[in-house]
């Protein structure tokens, strides 16, 4: 059989672990993005307690590799009583990893609103909170919109290390499948190939907004 009649066979099974992958991707991006955006506004608090904690958070969470926090949440905390499931904890630690990334991104959006804009806003009255949401927030986040898109990649990407604790995503199904004849080379080209083709269109995207803001900015 040639390749491509061979993956037509595996593909079945692959579009199963490619669909974790994507559960796990989103999960990591729908609760991380608004946690990311708490985070980048602790960060710039003016409360040093408030302001330490949140740069450790997001220093942790960006410094240390995603693989030491996955295992963190699924073999360090059951020292403590407290243990998950290996999706769940797949999950938690793309959150934290995704939240501290994206609030670096959206904490220089935030600030990269001029400060004109500010003291127009509290010279037509309008209270901090009335700023933030209503001038702040949808001029910053125009223009993180494309650093976010790529950290949602930089997600899903990140999702085949979920295999070290066996949650049964991509990188998971194709060790199942090639383990059975020992086919590695077809099985992970396949893989590989899964991944491009939502990792490539999501880039295109990213450098069409990059140069749409470019050119309205």
């Amino acid at each position: 059989m040639t390749w491509f009649t061979e993956w037509a066979a595996y593909l079945p099974q692959m579009m199963s672990g490619l669909s974790v992958s994507l559960l796990i991707a989103g999960v990591s991006i729908v609760a991380g993005y608004p946690l990311g955006l708490i985070l980048g506004v602790m960060v710039s608090a003016k409360n040093l307690a408030v302001r330490t904690l949140a740069l450790a958070v997001v220093e942790i969470g960006r410094g240390a590799p995603a693989l030491v926090i996955l295992y963190l949440f699924y073999y360090g905390l059951p020292k403590f009583g407290i243990a998950f499931e290996s999706i769940t904890a797949a999950c938690l630690a793309l959150i934290w990893n995704s939240a501290a990334y994206s609030s670096e991104i959206m904490r220089a959006g935030i600030q990269s609103v001029g400060r004109g804009q500010l003291e127009a806003s509290s010279a037509l009255g309008l209270s901090q909170t009335h700023t933030f949401w209503r001038v702040i927030m949808p001029q910053g986040m125009r223009s993180a919109i494309p650093g976010l898109m790529g950290v949602a990649i930089q997600m899903f990407q990140g999702t085949s290390l979920a295999y070290a604790i066996a949650v049964p995503e991509l990188m998971k199904s194709a060790y199942n499948i090639g383990s059975q004849d020992f086919n590695y080379l077809q099985i992970f080209t396949l893989a590989g190939l899964c991944y491009a083709a939502i990792s490539m269109p999501a880039t295109w995207i990213t450098v069409f907004f990059e140069k749409r803001l470019a050119r309205h900015a």
